[in-house]
């Protein structure tokens, strides 16, 4: 398919990802790219290779973003408006992706059993609820596990933002835990060796920590151990890969920049893009500003507007490059907030419902599962646990969530605990 598209002239092309565009996210007219590849129609049962999965933390309010309820008292001053679904609507603060409203599926139908951050975040990323005595793997972690790397120079799995307290690679070989990148803008740092340091002092001494540690690993010949070792290894390949590119965003044109937004979620959606096009499976983005307590219709427009240019460039900047049906974007929080507004301008938490968007992948568009009440206070019809989420993406990029894996201490788990997919939802 890429092949033929680049026989093409570039009127022909154009017209094509015009054609591409219209089909998939329901809008006319892309920006121009040096390379054109996409296809109009997603093959049934087709699997995805990359997740990038945007984390808002600090529970992203559902009646100000994609569950508005108009005729509700509680609505406050966030407005409806229309998508281009006849029929679904969301917040005003999400204009660009009401016109892209053909190509998502939103999930209204979210329900958990936690009202407080860590737990809740825990639970979403792990699909189990969190124990002292067990660290569950996040999903980034069984991604690079089960799927494997597709460009052995860079890490499977990455979290960009400041993801405190993330589960990591929970009980799985520590190869699998994410590498974390706190700017966006900055990349991947300590990837260069000091100037004080020469290269074959540097080998010199990974040399003599390997015979320091052989007589560690051969008294304890334990998978644990070669992984970390495996980790070292892994590391030391990356300082020297020509693909670290792909964490420096002043590689981007300032156009492109400003497409996504000068803020830290827009350019942690733009690195994103940037691995994924490299070969990343799985790429985590967490923005925070969500726990909105106080003067929330003074708050949520800003953030909700990072949002919204954030995903809509990114979701468009997939088309454009053919990735859009290899990589299933996810935008998801910890629960919701309450549809009564507090003394202080603010909604608190609200585990009993909740929304999510999908996108890209096998995700068929212009839908929506899962119906809340008049106030959007809770379920009516099609719940949806974390675990279901989880096991939904895992349908995606195509990993067994059904299987059991045993823990190093013995234990049977899966990748979405008991989790069931949305079937629905696919095209």
């Amino acid at each position: 398919m890429q092949e033929s598209l680049l026989k093409l002239d570039a009127p022909s092309r154009r017209r094509f990802m015009e054609q591409a565009a219209a089909g998939l996210l329901g809008v006319s007219v892309l920006p121009t790219a040096a390379s054109l590849a996409a296809q109009s129609n997603s093959p049934s049962g087709r699997t995805a290779k990359h997740v990038i999965y945007l984390f808002m933390s600090g529970a992203m309010s559902q009646l100000d973003t994609f569950d508005p309820k108009p005729k509700s008292e509680f609505q406050g001053e966030t407005k409806a408006i229309a998508t281009k679904v006849p029929g679904i609507q969301v917040s005003e603060h999400m204009p660009e992706l009401a016109k892209l409203m053909k190509g998502l599926a939103l999930i209204r139908g979210l329900s958990t059993e936690t009202g407080a951050h860590q737990p809740g975040r825990y639970l979403m990323r792990t699909s189990y609820k969190e124990i002292p005595t067990t660290r569950h793997p996040g999903m980034g972690a069984w991604v690079q596990k089960v799927a494997g790397k597709i460009n052995k120079e860079l890490p499977g799995n990455v979290v960009i933002g400041n993801a405190t307290r993330h589960p990591g690679a929970g009980f799985l070989e520590a190869v699998h835990s994410p590498v974390p990148i706190g700017n966006p803008a900055t990349g991947l740092q300590n990837t260069k060796q000091p100037s004080y340091l020469q290269e074959s002092q540097f080998d010199r001494r990974m040399r003599l920590s390997s015979q320091f540690d052989r007589t560690f690993r051969n008294k304890h010949d334990q998978k644990a151990v070669l992984a970390y070792s495996q980790l070292y290894n892994e590391a030391r390949k990356l300082m020297d890969s020509q693909d670290l590119k792909a964490f420096d965003l002043s590689a981007e044109k300032e156009e492109t920049k400003e497409k996504y937004g000068s803020g830290r979620l827009g350019q942690a959606c733009l690195l994103a893009r940037r691995l994924v096009e490299e070969g990343v499976r799985y790429v985590e983005v967490e923005s925070g500003g969500w726990d909105n307590h106080r003067e929330i219709f003074t708050t949520i427009p800003d953030i909700a507007k990072q949002l919204d240019q954030a995903v809509s460039a990114l979701l468009l900047d997939l088309v454009e490059r053919g990735l859009y049906y290899d990589t299933i974007v996810v935008v998801a929080t910890e629960f919701g907030r309450t549809p009564k507004i507090n003394q202080n301008v603010g909604r608190d938490h609200h585990p009993g419902a909740f929304s999510a968007l999908l996108a890209g992948g096998g995700i068929r568009g212009g839908q929506v599962y899962g119906t809340t009440d008049e106030n959007a206070q809770y379920v009516e019809d099609e719940a949806v646990t974390p675990q279901d989420l989880n096991a939904t993406i895992a349908k995606a990029i195509g990993l067994p969530y059904e299987q059991e894996f045993i823990s190093p201490a013995g234990r049977p788990f899966k990748i979405a605990h008991d989790g069931e997919p949305i079937d629905r939802l696919f095209g």
